[in-house]
């Protein structure tokens, strides 16, 4: 989310953003490991889509985390998991 929509008046979508309370820190983070407060809670928001349709990732330049992905420069950002290590035998 652009820091500008903050600001939007409650009666918005954003006032169903599953991220409405979360540190600007975690929602606006660079990193995977910053971001995943943010992309959890995206992973259940009910308005995903019209956040990516205001933010505009793409065409925004924009950093942290919007729909769902964490964008860095208007990309998204590659979430790699590590594999689990097997337990010994």
């Amino acid at each position: 989310m652009d820091q500008s929509l903050l600001a939007l008046p409650s009666d918005t979508w954003t006032s169903s953003a599953a991220c409405l309370g979360l540190p600007p820190e975690a929602v606006f983070a660079r990193r995977p490991a910053e971001a995943a407060r943010a992309l959890t809670a995206c992973a259940r928001c009910p308005v995903a889509q019209q956040c990516e349709e205001t933010v505009a990732p793409e065409s925004s330049w924009f950093d942290g985390v919007c729909a769902g992905r964490l964008w860095r420069n208007g990309r998204s950002v590659a979430l790699v998991s590590r594999p689990r290590r097997r337990a010994a035998a």
